[in-house]
């Protein structure tokens, strides 16, 4: 067999193949597996797959294919003839025929989103000798007709409802109710009609040369992966376009071939809860599609499934106990082999059982976690990669509430518990009407009959999705998990009509805006919103966290400034306070009047005046933070923003501030145009405020310290941290490091308490990263403001950015949103910069990241790399971010975004 590398085509079949489970980046997942299934003898149609190399290739070069391939194609073609003992396009002597399956497979699973053609090689000679060769017209024919409709759609942009009207018009006239009681008759007088369709719908005659098919079906996987759908699938999961997808060329086996035939999809335990049962679903003599659109109820895989989910159709178990068997051994085979849960598609084809394809199988959060614990405590895998297997971000969707137990509930539908989860929201038929409610910023949840890859923007909008058809692996269910929205599918007994954009059940009649609630876990749709509770975190996110602990090297700290969010930061495990934005604590009715007194006042002793009304509301907060915290540090971070932003701007709201301070409508206005800047965030803010009005931070420091050696003296341990912010210069931190210094020591001389304590500065701008081995001759502790930093590197304002960003990523000038995920080559390289100037100067600095890219993964990894001491983020973030930094430790790759 060939080496990588070398060729563009890599073949399958027969016990070998020419790739390796390894080479997904060449092969797609999807082509990658497939070889190793053949490597490891399973049962698996002999075929080929094209490389991501072309798919590079074809969309640099306007779609033109290197010289090479059609040579590759045409000699592997011939290999599948000769494996099969079938004719492509012409029959063989003994009248068999090869069709086939053309298939995506990115490197990254994209579920629905890349197009798929079966059948491929049918046309009017063939179909006649298949339905001879089968023994059996309706397959035939019935074949003919779905691929003519989905090539039609795929190849020829003819849209699915052009055929589906032919042939509900066909069933009216014969009366007729489902497709199966059509005979190989009926569908031999559709197959003309399709073709017509095909024909007066594209201006041109449907293919009947075989190698032009596919071709033309070639050539449609490659499209697909820059179709609209596929590029919002990247952009939400971070699936880089250069990646490419590859083509899967496949001989065809049919599930279609009457009652001894079936098709479906099975996981080697289950994606919704963990548990260690053998699930999935199929169908009857149906094909791959019929499975994963919903069109179809599927059937319980097992006995078991079948009793649990209360159903009466009959089990694969129960109908055909030896594909059952074969199946149940080759599931056992692949989730040792691959040491990961596995998602499975099969076809059994007279009897005899073929794998299509396995992957490892997309999970919920709770799924996730469970999957890990439990493998790990099986002996699958270590402890190490139980913590690689859980996406960080996946634990966010643990951390939210879900339906309170001892709510009162109407119900008015049930389906199956798709996504696990509990949403509320306006209900909405289509995904455009989802994606305009949520414009003008409502929650809606998506009721469709049934979703598809076109639905992709508007699930991604919705709280939630609700379908009345397709089982648990159908497209609803499957995006669903892996966006970790709650989905409730196959809700039979509901009845939704997307025209008067209603949706009924159990005599109860919902219209468009109406509010609903779904219960992903239970699979339960109840009208109006129903109160939520904090989840329980179980045992096996507190293993999982444990063990990440013992791993990780960077401390988790936590932004917070309200007792509430501190405590939640505690329970997830925060180990100190990395961010306390002190003026969050002036907008309480109280406070802000009398910070807006201090802002108005003509002098300083006006101004000292208001600022101590202010001092023993502060006091109060840090007594709250530093109990809450118990001796871990709590970095408090004096006032940062311009002061017109505790100031009014409607008319209504400055005549009510003027009543209450007893001033003048015209001395507020007065202010306000006083206090107006051009570009506020590089203005009068910062530690510039605490130069020219340096009472502001020595009214907050003596607060701090009052608040310190009041629990000091109670034997209670405080750790405070001051944090200068907005700092350029030595001088600046030089000025209000004296500042801080001299308010400390009075405060503890009147007490008579010693309080330990470091002074530090936020570094957000590029001259205090630059300057940074000046800066750290006084500083005790540099935190990295990234939001700021970022801001003033790009020259780019995250408030106004989200206007174009989303252009700019789709055009390829960025591959992330910089303000999300750390643009480690050059805002990185600053933070690398002012670290090692730092420490070179002082070997004892501290150093954290205080921005919202300290609970982002990706960022985590790379804040690991360059040795930083900690990083600090929202309450809820803490656990992703102990989780992500246990996988920095690890070697998890880092992604650049630039």
């Amino acid at each position: 067999m060939a080496k990588s590398g070398e060729k563009l085509v890599y073949a399958f079949g027969g016990g070998e193949a020419d790739g390796r489970a390894d080479m997904k980046a060449l092969l797609g997942g999807k082509g990658a597996n497939l070889a190793e299934m053949c490597a490891l003898g399973l049962p698996v149609p002999p075929g080929f797959t094209i490389t991501t190399e072309v798919c590079t290739y074809f969309t640099k070069h306007s779609g033109q294919y290197p010289k090479a391939l059609a040579k590759e194609v045409d000699a592997q073609i011939k290999i599948l003839q000769t494996e099969m003992n079938a004719g492509f396009g012409t029959p063989t002597a003994n009248g068999n025929v090869l069709l086939l399956s053309i298939r995506s497979g990115g490197r990254a699973s994209m579920p629905g989103m890349m197009d798929t053609v079966l059948n491929l090689g049918l046309n009017l000679q063939t179909v006649a000798a298949l339905a001879k060769q089968s023994g059996d017209d309706r397959f035939a024919y019935d074949s003919y007709r779905r691929f003519i409709q989905m090539y039609g759609d795929v190849v020829m942009n003819v849209a699915h409802h052009h055929f589906e009207d032919v042939l509900e018009d066909f069933k009216m006239e014969n009366n007729y109710r489902l497709d199966t009681e059509l005979s190989s008759d009926d569908w031999k007088i559709l197959v003309p009609k399709y073709l017509a369709v095909a024909e007066s719908q594209s201006g041109k005659p449907f293919p009947q040369d075989p190698m032009e098919q596919l071709w033309g079906a070639i050539t449609a996987v490659f499209n697909s992966w820059m179709n609209q759908r596929a590029i919002t699938y990247r952009g939400l999961h971070n699936i880089p376009e250069s990646w490419g997808t590859a083509v899967n060329v496949q001989a065809m086996v049919f599930g279609n071939m009457g009652e001894t035939s079936a098709t479906g999809v099975c996981f080697t335990r289950n994606p919704s809860t963990g548990d260690a049962h053998y699930y999935g679903e199929y169908l009857i003599n149906a094909q791959g599609e019929d499975v994963v659109a919903g069109i179809r109820t599927p059937q319980p895989l097992t006995i078991l499934e079948k009793k649990t989910s209360s159903s009466d159709l009959p089990s694969l178990e129960e109908l055909m106990p030896d594909a059952y068997a074969d199946l149940l051994q080759i599931k056992d085979k692949l989730e040792k082999h691959f040491t990961d849960m596995q998602d499975m598609e099969f076809t059994v084809q007279q009897g005899k059982l073929w794998m299509l394809q396995t992957r490892t199988g997309k999970r919920t959060a709770k799924a996730a976690l469970k999957i890990a614990v439990d493998m790990k405590q099986e002996g699958l895998i270590d402890k190490t990669e139980a913590i690689r297997r859980v996406d960080p971000e996946q634990i966010n969707q643990l951390l939210h509430p879900m339906l309170d137990p001892d709510a009162e509930c109407e119900i008015i539908g049930t389906g199956l518990p798709a996504s696990p989860g509990a949403a509320s929201g306006r209900v909405v038929f289509t995904s455009s009407d989802a994606e305009a409610w949520v414009a003008k910023g409502e929650k809606v949840i998506l009721a469709r009959i049934e979703t598809s890859p076109e639905d992709i923007g508007g699930m991604h909008v919705s709280e939630g999705i609700v379908t009345t058809r397709g089982g648990m692996t159908s497209h609803a269910a499957v995006v669903a998990r892996g966006m970790g929205k709650p989905c409730v599918s196959g809700a039979g007994g509901v009845r939704i009509d997307v025209t008067k954009k209603t949706m009924s059940a159990l005599g109860v009649t919902m219209v468009e805006g109406d509010m609903v609630t779904i219960d992903g876990a239970s699979g339960r749709i109840i009208k109006g919103v129903v109160p939520t509770v904090d989840p329980e975190l179980g045992g096996d996110f507190s293993k999982l966290m444990k063990w990440a602990d013992g791993v990780r090297t960077l401390k988790i700290r936590a932004n917070a400034e309200t007792p509430e969010d501190a405590a939640v930061a505690r329970n997830f495990g925060a180990e100190g306070i990395g961010l306390c934005r002190t003026e969050h604590m002036f907008f309480e009715p109280t406070r802000i009047m009398h910070m807006r007194e201090m802002i108005l006042a003509d002098c300083e002793q006006s101004r000292r005046t208001a600022l101590d009304k202010l001092l023993p509301h502060q006091k109060k907060d840090f007594l709250e933070l530093f109990r809450i915290m118990e001796g871990l540090p709590v970095t408090v971070r004096l006032l940062d923003p311009p002061l017109h932003e505790f100031l009014p701007t409607r008319k209504e709201d400055i005549k009510a501030v003027a009543n209450d301070l007893g001033v003048k409508e015209e001395e507020i206005e007065a202010r306000i145009v006083q206090l107006h800047e051009f570009n506020p965030m590089l203005g009068h803010r910062g530690c510039r405020l605490g130069i020219t009005y340096p009472e502001i931070y020595e009214v907050q420091t003596r607060a701090i310290f009052e608040a310190a050696c009041e629990l000091t003296k109670e034997k209670i341990k405080v750790k405070p941290e001051i944090m200068i912010p907005l700092i350029a210069t030595l001088n600046e931190f030089s000025i209000l490091k004296k500042l801080v210094d001299k308010i400390a020591a009075e405060v503890m001389e009147k007490t008579g308490v010693n309080v330990s304590y470091i002074v530090g500065t936020m570094i957000e701008l590029p001259r205090a990263a630059l300057a940074a081995g000046e800066i750290a001759k006084e500083a005790e502790f540099f935190s990295f403001g990234t939001n700021d930093l970022t801001q003033t590197t790009y020259g780019l304002s995250r408030d106004d950015s989200g206007r174009f960003i989303g252009i700019y990523r789709e055009k390829g000038v960025i591959e992330a949103d910089p303000f999300v995920t750390i643009d480690t080559e050059y805002v990185g390289e600053l933070v690398k910069i002012g670290s090692e100037r730092g420490r070179a100067e002082n070997s004892n600095l501290h150093i954290g990241i205080c921005g919202e890219h300290g609970g982002d993964p990706d960022s985590i990894r790379f804040f690991h790399k360059i040795g930083l001491d900690y990083v600090s983020c929202s309450p809820y973030r803490v656990p992703i971010a102990r989780l992500a930094a246990a996988q920095a430790a690890l070697g998890v790759e880092v992604k650049s975004n630039a």
